[in-house]
């Protein structure tokens, strides 16, 4: 059996399948590969769905989003315990795996912070690949938070000329923005077609940096 390896997941991502540990604790891998896959279109706009409410939030700037400042500190805190995930499938194999990826630029976050203490309050991880950004897990302690990365991390794709933003299912939480499932041949084609292209993770994902795309999407939006 051929060795996990932060490369052998690279591989694995740009062929549709992704890895899953089956608890915290477990040191093995299960791979995945969902017959109706998770996205959120990046194009055109008006595919793009932003609450109002939501977008007032964004814009008003109250936190301090940053990129990579904490990568496994994200990933703490996507894998804790909530009432509503009483289970986690980032297991300290999944961690290493993917602070690897990180170390090699494959593996980025989107960090929501308080602008006085610096503490996380929540956030996303994902996996880029080309002109691909794999969405693995998010995690929000303060109203909002994770809504609010997601739709930096958007604007940052768009902004880096990325094509496909996977978000593996969708969750009524995802819907709300736009999410939909596609069947898994339609999202082979968007995938081939995003491993072909390069994108490029921006160093500055601050509201400050990204105000001119989120502002444009928040106008083209179907926002409700």
């Amino acid at each position: 059996m051929e060795t996990i390896t932060a490369e052998l997941v690279l591989r694995a991502y740009a062929a549709g399948l992704f890895p899953m540990a089956p608890d915290e604790q477990s040191d093995e891998l299960e791979w995945f590969c969902p017959q109706e896959r998770g996205i959120i279109p990046l194009e055109p706009l008006e595919a793009i769905r932003l609450p109002r409410r939501l977008m007032r939030s964004v814009l008003a700037g109250h936190y301090r989003l940053c990129s990579d400042e904490d990568f496994d500190g994200m990933m703490q805190a996507c894998a804790q315990a909530t009432a509503e995930r009483p289970e986690t499938w980032i297991s300290g194999r999944i961690r290493q795996l993917y602070g690897e990826l990180h170390r090699l630029g494959h593996a980025h976050s989107v960090e929501v912070r308080a602008k006085e203490s610096g503490a996380l309050l929540g956030g996303l991880y994902g996996v880029s690949l080309h002109g691909a950004f794999f969405g693995e897990s998010m995690v929000s302690r303060v109203r909002d938070a994770s809504k609010i990365a997601l739709v930096h991390l958007m604007a940052a794709l768009r902004r880096g000329g990325y094509k496909l933003l996977d978000t593996q299912y969708i969750t009524p939480h995802l819907a709300r923005l736009g999410g939909v499932s596609v069947p898994f041949i339609a999202y082979k084609q968007q995938l081939e077609a995003a491993m072909m292209q390069e994108g490029h993770w921006p160093d500055d994902i601050s509201l400050e940096a990204l105000a001119a795309e989120i502002t444009l999407m928040a106008q083209r939006s179907k926002g409700r």
